[in-house]
């Protein structure tokens, strides 16, 4: 007979804004926006709970959210900072078990089955779990229990800020019956009107609906979904996932046609790409360079390199020379990334008869040391000043 696992979800708070709002204690109750200025091009990287109540929320135009909440105060934000925090709460999860599986900055799943014997049930688990990571952090984060991932996640949603949320294998079709379809991973703002078109609004309806029809209309995806409206589901936690690319972007303030102006850019975005590369332990054999026009259309360029590397100095090269190829006539850029693909985790050896590469190795590492200690922008490059 299989073991019935326990499965944590750990979700952080409103992570930037309340890492905003802890360290400026007079924005503490207030609506918070880390994003673009308002009166700038872009998005909203995060919202506080109190700017959500007015309908901002991740991804909305920064114009947007302030003309929701034009009483908001924005803030351009401090990843690093975010970061460092991330690390500390990723930590106290790996003092219950060695399976934690983080999916995002702000966000994990555990499989804590092993350590219940010794140290309790998964509930007393989630409870000494949040303890610590105000202890330490001075934040607060929702749990979910459950038997599997996608009950654990749906159940730390539904008790946010701040909450601890159970759902049994006894209880769990009672608390999805009344739940909207919607709250199935995957089921999105396109694919539900095909559900309510079947009559499907609720997951209960699809408990009840026949699963061939459902095959005749969403194919091998019908019996996935199915699963999940009963409350199944048999993802392992994945603690060791392998990142497959790295890359950072920005959108410009107003569109920019200038060559030495983007080449700046791109020697910025490469500085963090190298950085994220190092931390991950891995070197990119492919260097990506995305342009986004002033009419939205999109482009993707990609050089494969005879060496995998983890240095921001050859990735912003090889990414110039693409853009430079792009761009040979001036064009008005509204966005430039670049991203790091095809990562290899085994290390590059030294070279012996290249000392100035071991030597750009070593001032890169301590670049990072600086950087995670004061802050990625007390360290920057003579060309950028």
């Amino acid at each position: 007979m299989p073991v019935t696992r326990t499965i944590l979800h750990v979700d952080m708070d409103a992570f930037f804004t309340s890492v905003e709002q802890r360290d400026q204690p007079e924005l503490r109750g207030k609506p918070v926006v880390v994003g673009a200025p308002p009166d700038k091009r872009g998005v909203v990287a995060a919202a506080s709970y109190e700017a959500r109540k007015f309908g901002v929320h991740s991804a909305m135009p920064s114009r947007t959210a302030y003309r929701l909440c034009p009483q908001a105060t924005f803030l351009r934000g401090d990843h690093a900072k975010y970061s460092r925090e991330s690390e500390r709460v990723m930590a106290i999860l790996r003092q219950f078990t060695p399976l934690v599986e983080q999916v995002s900055v702000d966000e994990a799943y555990l499989d804590v089955t092993a350590s219940l014997r010794l140290l309790g049930t998964g509930e007393q688990i989630a409870r000494e779990i949040k303890r610590r990571i105000h202890e330490t952090t001075r934040l607060t984060a929702s749990v979910g229990v459950a038997s599997n991932k996608f009950l654990a996640k749906l159940a730390s949603d539904m008790r946010k800020p701040d909450g601890l949320m159970t759902i049994t294998d006894t209880d769990k079709l009672d608390v999805l019956r009344p739940l909207p379809i919607g709250r199935i991973a995957g089921i999105g703002k396109k694919t539900e009107p095909m559900f309510h078109d079947l009559g499907i609004h609720t997951i209960g309806d699809l408990q009840q609906f026949p699963i061939k029809t459902l095959r005749a209309r969403f194919g091998v995806w019908a019996d996935e979904i199915k699963a999940r409206a009963l409350g199944e589901d048999d993802q392992p936690v994945e603690p060791y996932s392998e990142v497959k690319s790295i890359s950072n972007e920005t959108t410009f303030e107003e569109d920019v046609s200038e060559m030495r102006t983007l080449e700046r850019a791109v020697r910025e975005l490469a500085d963090e790409v190298g950085r994220r590369l190092r931390a991950e332990g891995v070197r990119a054999r492919t260097v990506q360079l995305k342009l986004r026009w002033s009419d939205f259309t999109t482009l993707t360029r990609r050089a494969t390199l005879l060496e995998a590397t983890d240095d921001e100095g050859r990735v912003a090269e090889v990414a110039i020379q693409l853009m430079q190829v792009e761009l040979k006539e001036p064009r008005p850029v509204r966005l430039v990334g670049v991203g790091g693909q095809n990562l290899l985790r085994s290390p590059r050896q030294l070279e012996l008869l290249d000392r100035s590469s071991n030597r750009r190795d070593e001032l890169n590492r301590a670049a990072d040391e600086v950087r995670a200690r004061f802050g990625a922008k007390k360290l920057r490059r003579g060309g950028e000043l």
